[in-house]
């Protein structure tokens, strides 16, 4: 407590607990404070994408110094820019939220995958029109051949009928 106040100082405070067999108050200053992880949780949702620096490489990835004085972790996978190289110290770049954990304070991010999920998107839709293209292809195919092939009316029903009975 006398890291940040003094005896005889104004001082915030809720009271916790009441315990009236041993005469005693819990009280809580924390309590008071909002936590400021509730609005990063809006702010940095998974899979939204915000610009970040590269603050400090260490040797399981880098600390990236994200905008409202939040750091994030980048494991060395997912600094891999879309040339093949590595992000380096001081460099500015868009990363994507993997993941974030409001009980352990923690925030991952990837700038990796801000290219590779357009690729992987219209790597997508390119198969989607290949798709649609065969499908199309197909449909005409059928519709020839329907059109090519003769139609039995049913005057050749009464028809065929007939020389069935002349053939018994």
């Amino acid at each position: 407590p006398n890291e940040f106040t003094e005896v005889g100082a104004p001082l915030d405070i809720i009271v916790l607990e009441i315990d009236k067999e041993n005469r005693r108050l819990s009280l809580g200053h924390k309590q008071i404070e909002e936590n400021p992880w509730n609005a990063f949780e809006a702010n940095f949702r998974v899979g939204s994408i915000h610009e970040g620096t590269v603050s400090e490489i260490v040797e399981k990835g880098a600390v990236i110094a994200l905008p409202e004085g939040i750091e994030a972790f980048a494991t060395p996978k997912h600094l891999v820019k879309a040339d093949g190289t590595q992000a380096v110290k001081g460099e500015v770049l868009p990363f994507k939220v993997i993941e974030f954990n409001k009980d352990a304070r923690r925030i991952i991010v990837s700038h990796s995958r801000t290219f590779e999920d357009e690729a992987k998107a219209e790597a997508r839709a390119g198969e989607r029109a290949e798709r649609q293209q065969r499908h199309q292809d197909a449909s005409a195919a059928v519709a020839a051949t329907n059109a090519a092939t003769e139609k039995a009316t049913l005057g050749d029903l009464d028809a065929l009928a007939a020389l069935k009975e002349k053939l018994s």
